[in-house]
């Protein structure tokens, strides 16, 4: 099977995607492309992978470079390839052609960046605690102290959970109307046990708060697309011991 990558005509003409879980080695709960090293899956067959994902970026697998995902507010700048232990951060910038940014995801937003101008790119792991404690703004700033405009930058939103699938306690809103009460906005329902958040509103109003040029979502919903994507709630629904990790790129 072929490999399936989503794309966006605001990061066009430079390489990127949204893989699917379409087109990889993996089988089991994991079948297709899972291309999370942290998951029970054969590490053999996450590298074989990332290999496919790192020749459709055109690049040699050491390029495809990602760091330790901790849902933090942490941004790296790098220029090569990293070394192991791989930092903990959950977005990464960069202004050297060849290098691939690489974030993984399972429900939580993968965001790509780009300046084309200023030929800087970012790459963000932004669930709702990471884009509440300002990640995408923070990947912005490392953006700009390596020459790019926010103005002039392009911000995407790839494949992530859809508010219609993301249920959630009034403790979770809690921490939202603490920041801001106009976020109750991002809540759908009575206030009362059962809420549905909309992370991708939060991510775009986030976004353009900061002052971005554009910012979208593909608007593909991982829960709702068992078969494209992999998704942790779907999979935690289902009593699955693990679940795969979809992989977006981008690189210049």
């Amino acid at each position: 099977m072929m490999l399936e990558i989503v794309t966006s005509d605001r990061l066009t003409p430079l390489r990127h995607g949204f893989f699917t879980r379409k087109g990889g080695a993996s089988s089991g709960v994991f079948s297709g492309l899972n291309c999370g090293a942290g998951s029970s899956d054969q590490s053999e067959i996450v590298r074989i992978n990332r290999g496919r994902v790192a020749g459709a970026m055109d690049v040699a697998p050491e390029h495809l470079v990602s760091v330790h995902q901790t849902h933090s507010s942490n941004v790296v700048t790098v220029d090569g390839p990293l070394q192991d232990p791989r930092p903990e951060a959950d977005a990464m910038v960069t202004k050297t052609p060849g290098v691939v940014l690489a974030v993984l995801t399972a429900d939580c937003q993968p965001v790509l960046f780009a300046d084309h101008e200023a030929g800087v790119i970012g790459a963000a792991h932004a669930g709702w605690r990471g884009a509440l404690g300002g990640i995408l703004e923070a990947t912005l700033d490392a953006m700009e102290a390596l020459g790019a405009k926010r103005d002039r930058t392009a911000a995407v939103i790839g494949p992530s959970i859809s508010q219609r699938a993301y249920q959630v306690g009034p403790e979770f809103m809690d921490d939202f109307l603490l920041e801001d009460v106009e976020n109750s906005r991002f809540f759908a329902g009575d206030g009362g046990e059962k809420m549905l958040f909309d992370l991708q509103g939060y991510g775009l109003h986030r976004l353009r708060k900061a002052g971005v040029g554009t910012a979208e979502w593909t608007r593909h919903c991982t829960y709702s697309d068992p078969a494209r994507f992999f998704s942790y709630r779907r999979a935690t629904h289902a009593g699955e011991a693990d679940y795969g990790r979809l992989i977006s790129t981008i690189r210049l």
